[in-house]
């Protein structure tokens, strides 16, 4: 685990599991939402976010956090990673998380609202044809991601 991935729908608690897992293994932690959101939140424009992709994932120990939804170009940081995590948490934890968290756009409603139906089916299936040697773990539950975090923990 030299190279890591942390996906899930918004509200899931990606940047939250992805610095506790930083902290357990010393890799170094890129929060994507800060890297490809410019004022007002805009997005980057996609040949510059690909660019941006490929600088983060040249190293060869990182975690990248982040999952920009329909604004995202996958594919440069899933290809290079050698682990992936999903957080696929159930629709209202995720609702609540992300409204207490701030306002957000109808976009990142949308997104939310339909991960499982249109996002992760296409994540799973690009990780299967792009990236099939990678260790991939779709967590369902808070619970599944503290186990995984535990077990890391245990043998660091």
């Amino acid at each position: 685990m030299q190279r890591v991935l942390v996906l899930g729908r918004g509200g899931a608690g990606k940047t939250t599991f992805a610095g506790r897992l930083s902290s357990l293994t010393g890799l170094p932690l890129t929060e994507l939402d800060q890297v490809v959101w410019q004022d007002g939140l805009r997005p980057l424009s996609r040949e510059r976010w690909v660019e941006v992709q490929q600088r983060l994932s040249a190293g060869d120990r990182w975690i990248l956090d982040g999952d920009l939804g329909p604004y995202d170009v996958l594919l440069p940081r899933l290809r290079r990673a050698d682990t992936i995590v999903v957080l696929d948490f159930s629709l209202a934890r995720c609702v609540w998380r992300a409204a207490r968290r701030g306002r957000e756009n109808a976009d990142f409603w949308r997104w939310v609202w339909s991960y499982r139906r249109r996002s992760l089916p296409s994540v799973l299936a690009a990780i299967g044809s792009e990236n099939p040697t990678a260790q991939v773990h779709v967590l369902r539950s808070p619970r599944a991601a503290d186990r995984l975090l535990g077990a890391l923990d245990t043998t660091a």
